[in-house]
């Protein structure tokens, strides 16, 4: 079993995107790799969030990794190179503007006392929801038992 670079992985896999748009039959003629080698590594490119053919995905479906490294391959791009760029991606402009604002977005810096605040209501929070469906629990028994104790005896309950 020979061993194969990444970049020729890379320039391989890059034959079944845009604009060559080769099926895996003739690229793996054409390299003289296996089908089963190349539908492996596109696998694994998929697995890497690498946009490839075959993965049935929306752009807006690509994980945050993909959509950073396309943040960054057109960050030194001009309008025109990113215009076509995205059509090779099957992206469009508008959507490149949005995940870079979105990843620009970034929050403030939360104090060590803020965030003890936050974590101090929360277990607060969380204390008086077990309370209240403690003392839920407890009224549907009674409301269960009354009932069981009304039928047993067969009286009619003026209260309810």
């Amino acid at each position: 079993m020979k061993h194969i670079s990444s970049e020729r992985k890379t320039s391989v896999l890059a034959k079944l995107l845009p604009p060559y748009n080769m099926t895996v039959a003739a690229v793996a003629q054409m390299e003289g790799i296996s089908e089963s080698t190349l539908y492996n590594w596109r696998q694994q490119a998929k697995a890497k969030g690498i946009p490839v053919p075959g993965t049935n995905i929306t752009t807006e479906q690509w994980p945050v990794e993909a959509r950073f490294a396309v943040i960054v391959e057109t960050a030194t791009m001009s309008e025109a190179e990113i215009a076509e760029y995205c059509r090779k991606k099957g992206l469009y402009p508008s959507q490149l503007i949005e995940w870079k604002s979105n990843f620009l977005d970034i929050p403030e810096k939360v104090s060590k006392n803020e965030l003890k605040k936050v974590k101090s209501e929360n277990a607060k929070l969380k204390r008086e929801l077990i309370r209240k469906e403690k003392a839920l629990a407890e009224a549907a028994a009674i409301l269960v038992l009354r009932k069981k104790l009304n039928d047993y005896y067969g009286e009619v309950d003026e209260d309810n």
